[in-house]
């Protein structure tokens, strides 16, 4: 069963908290996600996953008679921001749970696990 682990945090209060802090702390701080990653992969659960960039590099895209309108930032104004994402391939929502409470994200924010909608009749790629 396919889902996607999604890794929502509150963007300005990252910054603030790693404005000053050095190379070498930033580096320990950053071994914790790689051993997750690490973790994942062990299990056999990792299919893929990634940091995001700011919201600030953000472009929402709507169509309006077939024209695209284009803005800058995310979609909606929120607390917490979208940081990251792992797609997990799992056997059951207990595995997906077990993988999104030891997610170095849920510390600090809010871990969304969703199931991944398979169709039947989808061509496999």
């Amino acid at each position: 069963m396919k889902y996607l682990l999604l890794i929502y945090g509150n963007e300005a209060a990252m910054e603030a908290a790693t404005a000053n802090i050095p190379p070498d702390q930033q580096a320990a701080e950053a071994k914790v996600w790689y051993e997750y990653g690490d973790w994942l992969k062990e299990k056999g659960w990792y299919l893929a996953g990634e940091a995001l960039q700011p919201t600030s590099t953000a472009t929402s895209v709507r169509a309006h008679d077939g024209k695209p309108i284009v803005t800058d930032g995310p979609f909606a104004e929120t607390k917490e921001q979208l940081g990251g994402y792992y797609v997990l391939d799992v056997a059951n929502a207990d595995e997906a749970i077990e993988a999104g409470s030891r997610c170095p994200g849920a510390t600090f924010g809010t871990i969304e696990l969703r199931p991944i909608q398979e169709f039947p009749d989808q061509p496999q790629g």
